[in-house]
């Protein structure tokens, strides 16, 4: 499957649908229902990794408006998390740092019993427990 939108994302943004768009297509390829509770955004290569985006404020904002506590955000955005986000922002916020559509297809979809115990092994990490970038 190759899915090609060129010119798809608006000039001052940028791309940041990809995570979001590769998760749906796993979602309807595997039958796992993607997550309702959890917002998403990032830029993806045809090898997986996941790239940063911009307007990460803006993004978090419209997930906490629509009543979102959890987000998977690309790694290299854990900058924008601590410089970005006041603290009434952030707090009560769990946001998942990934580097791979592996780790977000992890988080994303539902899981089936054999995905179970790997999920719930995994470390989350509140806003104020975010590394700073090196």
């Amino acid at each position: 499957m190759h899915v090609h939108v060129p010119s798809g994302a608006i000039p001052k943004d940028g791309p940041s649908a990809g995570v979001t768009m590769a998760a749906a297509m796993a979602s309807q390829l595997t039958g796992r229902p993607v997550r309702g509770d959890v917002a998403m955004t990032g830029e993806i290569t045809l090898s997986g990794r996941v790239l940063p985006v911009g307007g990460i404020k803006e993004k978090v904002l419209a997930a906490r408006r629509v009543g979102i506590q959890e987000i998977i955000l690309p790694r290299q955005n854990a900058k924008n998390i601590n410089e970005d986000l006041t603290p009434e922002l952030g707090k009560d916020l769990v946001v998942h740092l990934v580097s791979t559509i592996d780790e977000v297809l992890a988080l994303a979809l539902e899981p089936v019993s054999s995905d179970v115990v790997r999920i719930t092994k995994r470390a989350s990490r509140s806003v104020s427990q975010v590394p700073p970038p090196t």
